[in-house]
């Protein structure tokens, strides 16, 4: 059974289907909740700390499918995060938003949240900059030896077709996906399994 803040932070989302961030009301969130108004301030504080939990679920919840990605097989873990990466962003636009830095418009922003920590010592979402380092991170840390610049390398693959999808019906969508798992690949020379080198022998940044 979900709790009050699992309950609230999915209400959030439903309300957020229905219409802008703007117009979506904490009374109407707890109301979606079958929870008391006071329930909602008590977790969140504010409409603010709400909105940044939301988009801390969403990263979370997308650093999640990342390790899940991470224990394919070494040579198809930067296509697995690259696939995991695009599939995630076009699921959920607070994904996206995450990743990209840009907000369409009546999405929650993390410009209008409160400081570092609110009233409910909520953490801040991480900006596009802090989410791709803590992938690349990620990767680098179930591959010993690779550089951590290949494997930005098939992230910023994936975040390509993010940013500029490619048009057109479910097989043009699969082919892009095929584009980035290749893209992937031929970004971390040999899979993940060993170290990379450039042609001077030094393993690059």
């Amino acid at each position: 059974m979900p709790t009050a803040r699992q309950a609230l932070l999915d209400a959030a989302l439903r309300a957020l289907d229905e219409g802008p961030w703007r117009t979506v009301r904490m009374v109407d969130v707890a109301a979606l909740a079958g929870v008391s108004r006071q329930t909602l301030y008590n977790e969140f504080g504010t409409k603010g700390g709400l909105a940044g939990a939301l988009l801390r679920r969403a990263a979370d919840g997308y650093l999640a499918g990342v390790d899940r990605a991470l224990t394919a097989p070494a040579p198809d873990r930067p296509a697995a995060v690259a696939l995991w990466t695009v599939r995630a962003a076009r699921q959920d636009p607070l994904v996206k938003a995450l990743l990209t830095g840009y907000w369409a418009e009546g999405l929650p922003r993390p410009g209008r949240l409160p400081g570092p920590r609110g009233r409910t010592g909520e953490r801040p979402p991480p900006t596009p900059g802090e989410l791709l380092a803590l992938v690349r991170d990620r990767m680098v840390a179930v591959s010993p030896g690779v550089a951590a610049g290949r494997c930005e390398i098939a992230l910023r693959l994936a975040l390509s077709c993010v940013i500029v999808p490619v048009p057109g019906d479910d097989a043009a969508d699969n082919r892009a996906l095929g584009l980035v798992r290749e893209g992937a690949r031929a970004a971390v020379p040999g899979g993940l399994s060993g170290p990379s080198r450039t042609a001077g022998g030094r393993s690059p940044r």
